[in-house]
């Protein structure tokens, strides 16, 4: 009895902590869906801004590694989450305060915000690990892209919204500004319920009981190896102001639409994010084999082909990448390292995948402004890559969380 109600008490803060995401998802995702098309306005080359997207993903995950650790180290998870929020929140709205020639002001708001998600989100994702071994690595973190999700997909609805509400004004710089400036409204929110989340449930690592030495020391080269394989991945990912500006360029989607496209694409996420996370609590690594090859081609329909048909298609299947990154990703980690080094398994993790996210995300870019062609086959070369050591991650005993939770409670196997 005692046990399920603890269970419930952990779903209860996973929720909790869902509904801060959804915000703050709201927020952050509602600006990416217009990042592109407004430096593009700015007069922003791609390639300029593949560079400020990958150098802002690099700033936003290198630093994880820090801070990580220092979380690790001090214990202060909660803290940590709550100022790594208030930068990541207070960033964005500054954006409208920002004139038609300082894009470069805008460049360096937009690194801050990564800079704010660099500080809270070890802390953050730490904060979840502890619930999800009563609630299922799987299921915790598929709930928490969920939760994302949807608020990545009012976001750029919102925005929508207000863009076709000024359609008529001929002043899309000025258009873009109010939707920066608007967005307070669900960053205010972030706060007030990830501070509210930290009243009701102060200390959520009592959720998790240590696992045994014996157990740490087998998973280290399992998580060496899903680290580089997830790096290649990153790598071949291409950013989705890169799509946004392709597709405003193609000017075969109305530019007014281009928020509703993202938010469609961060619908798919969250439904793909629900679907895989419930899969991996019962198969592990195989699902997110499976998950790879069905969205490794996504570039292909999206910079190939020029129809909008097959620019959704293509849409649909970067949702479900972005859908398994989100949630199958971070439950692996959850599963792979002990309670004791979580946040710096965390950082260790979300740092290598940055790195080679920045350095894919700018060559990517100079290769769309030389060869689109060459940009795509890159693109899926890399993600397709990362499956054979994902398939060699698999063939270990200790890889699959399945397994890895049934020894956990069957003892008498030994």
């Amino acid at each position: 009895m005692m046990k399920k109600s603890t269970k419930k008490i952990a779903l209860s803060f996973v929720i909790m902590m869902g509904v801060v995401s959804l915000f703050s998802d709201m927020t952050h995702e509602g600006a990416r869906s217009i990042y592109g098309a407004y430096l593009s306005l700015a007069g922003v080359s791609a390639a300029t801004i593949g560079f400020v997207m990958g150098l802002g993903e690099l700033i936003g995950y290198s630093l994880r590694l820090v801070t990580g650790y220092f979380a690790d180290k001090k214990k202060n998870y909660w803290m940590m989450s709550i100022v790594g929020y208030a930068i990541n929140m207070g960033a964005i709205p500054l954006i409208a305060l920002v004139s038609e020639n300082g894009w470069k002001w805008a460049c360096l708001l937009i690194i801050l915000e990564r800079f704010g998600k660099a500080i809270r989100q070890p802390s953050k994702n730490t904060l979840v690990s502890f619930a999800s071994s009563q609630v299922g690595p799987g299921k915790a973190f598929a709930l928490q892209e969920f939760m994302d999700q949807i608020g990545a997909f009012c976001g750029p609805l919102f925005l929508f919204l207000i863009i076709l509400f000024r359609k008529d004004s001929g002043d899309m710089f000025s258009t873009y500004r109010i939707c920066f400036a608007t967005l307070i409204i669900p960053a205010f929110f972030t706060l007030y319920f990830l501070l509210k989340a930290k009243h009701k449930f102060p200390h959520p690592e009592n959720f998790e009981i240590n696992i045994s030495e014996s157990k740490k020391s087998k998973m280290n080269s399992h998580f060496i190896l899903y680290v580089i394989a997830i790096s290649l991945f990153a790598f071949g990912f291409i950013d989705f102001p890169i799509i946004t500006m392709h597709v405003a360029k193609l000017s075969i989607i109305p530019s007014s639409f281009l928020p509703l496209l993202y938010a469609g694409a961060m619908l798919i996420d969250a439904i793909s994010a629900l679907a895989f996370g419930w899969m991996y609590d019962k198969y592990g690594i195989k699902v997110l084999i499976f998950s790879n090859l069905l969205s490794a081609f996504f570039a292909f329909f999206i910079f190939i082909y020029h129809s909008v048909f097959f620019i959704i298609v293509g849409v649909i299947l970067w949702g479900i990448g972005m859908g398994a990154q989100e949630s199958i990703l971070k439950s692996a980690v959850a599963s792979l390292v002990p309670k004791e080094s979580r946040s710096t398994g965390f950082g260790i993790f979300e740092t290598s995948f940055g790195i080679f996210w920045f350095i894919g995300s700018w060559i990517l870019g100079i290769l769309y402004d030389t060869s689109i062609t060459s940009m795509v086959i890159v693109s899926v070369f890399s993600q397709l890559l990362s499956i054979p050591l994902l398939i060699c991650l698999t063939k270990s005993h200790s890889s699959s969380v399945y397994h890895y939770q049934r020894k956990e409670e069957k003892p008498c196997r030994k």
